[in-house]
């Protein structure tokens, strides 16, 4: 294994175990104790600060966490007006080629953010790769999601099966999920095969989806994190994971998926090998897309845009 991998996943394995005692910590030495261990992260003005005691470990068998208030209020309200008016139906990875297509098995409308998009995103970014000691070049763009009534994403693996996707920074080592709404019912995320799905009490707030696992509910502003690779590094099928169908209200999330390695591209390459990322960015480049959404299309500073071909800011050769 390569030794930076494996210090990565250390680390991961490391931390995963000390955020449930710093969050028995709190509770047994009350407020002080609590004010002492918060992290102020200076990049993103408006960032909230990261208060490892606000976690708690509901799963070692996947290994999962939840971060109640892991965004404020007005953060999940940025996100949602930053991508309401850019959606699209969403889409999955062929397991051969590798490429999106659109499928059943997920019928949510969502969009990505640019990298740094604003200091809001920024500043979440950052507390992201605090949480998970994972370097934030490691990481996608945020993906923000919408679920409306009856709409869901079947169980899934968030690691790859095709041979294009883990060239483009390795398997996806981790999945931060943060909640963007509160949902009236329905919507939950839930495991179908973790180990302790039969421990979890459920009475009738739960929906029937959610009762066929170990289930998360959409709280707005809470976060789960979830790792998709043991800390040997080989995937784990215990991390099977689904959005259960929304019954009453609607749902918004962002997503950050965070790779095994650097996930950036440089400029250099770029400009020697311009292409399209998306099968959709002609389309979307013929319905204005370029100009509505030029972080995602086009890219700023040194992150690139997904659809540069087709939007014609550089020349292939």
């Amino acid at each position: 294994m390569d030794s930076r991998l494996s210090l990565s996943l250390s680390l991961c394995f490391l931390l995963s175990s000390v955020l449930p005692l710093a969050h028995s910590a709190h509770q047994l030495l009350g407020p002080k104790k609590t004010q002492e261990s918060v992290l102020a992260l200076t990049n993103g003005v408006s960032s909230a600060p990261f208060d490892p005691t606000r976690v708690t470990q509901i799963s070692w068998r996947p290994r999962a966490f939840i971060y109640e208030g892991f965004l404020t209020d007005a953060e999940c309200d940025h996100l949602i007006n930053l991508a309401k008016d850019n959606l699209e139906k969403s889409m999955v990875a062929d397991n051969e080629s590798g490429e999106s297509v659109e499928s059943e098995v997920r019928t949510s409308s969502g969009m990505f953010l640019g990298k740094a998009q604003d200091e809001v995103v920024a500043g979440i970014e950052s507390r992201i790769a605090a949480w998970t000691f994972l370097p934030e070049e490691n990481g996608e763009a945020i993906q923000i999601l919408h679920y409306e009534h009856g709409q869901k994403y079947e169980p899934h693996f968030d690691y790859f099966y095709d041979k294009v996707n883990r060239e483009l920074g390795g398997h996806r080592v981790a999945t931060v999920l943060m909640y963007l709404s509160q949902v009236k019912r329905g919507g939950e995320t839930v495991f179908p095969d973790a180990e302790a799905k039969d421990d979890q009490p459920k009475d009738d707030n739960w929906s029937d989806c959610a009762k066929n696992g170990y289930s998360v509910k959409p709280n707005k502003g809470d976060a789960l994190l979830f790792f998709s690779l043991l800390p040997n590094a080989t995937t784990d099928p215990l991390s099977l994971h689904a959005s259960c169908p929304v019954i009453e209200g609607e749902k918004w999330s962002a997503t950050k998926w965070i790779h095994v390695r650097s996930f950036e591209r440089s400029w250099k390459q770029a400009i020697r090998e311009c292409t399209d990322e998306n099968e959709n960015c002609a389309q979307w480049a013929a319905a204005g897309e370029c100009e509505n959404n030029p972080s995602y299309m086009v890219g700023y500073e040194d992150v690139l845009g997904f659809c540069r071909k087709s939007c014609k800011v550089c020349s292939s050769k």
